[in-house]
């Protein structure tokens, strides 16, 4: 029995949304949790070291980007000899669906974590339909 081989390469992954960046930083793609309940879909994304300030999240289309950066820290009169952890931008983006109300989404950042509420629209929440005796 002759099996055939296929020539498999590993592809790069395409990138979601196209932009051009004016910052020569390293750029990461921060970890996402991602909860669905009754009322909503909820991203819960680590991005050490951002606080208000330095996020971004932009909703155009069916797509919300979310972005930060980070700044370096540095003091006068030093320089860095050794370094075990570097600092740079975030960047992720999500296609969402239509059953995510546009107007209701909230966002919120602490310690670095990011929440990010999308509220669903009021039609397509599940809801209980009441039954009557005939």
């Amino acid at each position: 029995m002759l099996t055939a081989e296929k020539d498999l390469t590993k592809q790069p992954a395409q990138a979601q949304v196209e932009t051009e960046r004016t910052r020569t930083r390293k750029v990461y793609v921060p970890r996402v949790d991602i909860y669905e309940t009754s009322d909503a879909i909820v991203l819960i994304a680590n991005m050490p070291g951002v606080d208000e300030k330095s996020i971004d999240i932009t909703l155009e289309k069916d797509v919300l980007t979310i972005s930060g950066s980070v700044e370096s820290l540095s003091f006068k009169g030093y320089s860095i000899a050794y370094a075990e952890y570097d600092t740079g931008d975030y960047q992720r983006a999500f296609t969402i669906s239509g059953e995510v109300d546009r107007n209701k989404i909230d966002a919120k950042v602490k310690n670095g974590v990011l929440r990010v509420t999308l509220y669903k629209a009021e039609q397509v929440k599940a809801r209980k339909i009441p039954i009557k005796a005939a």
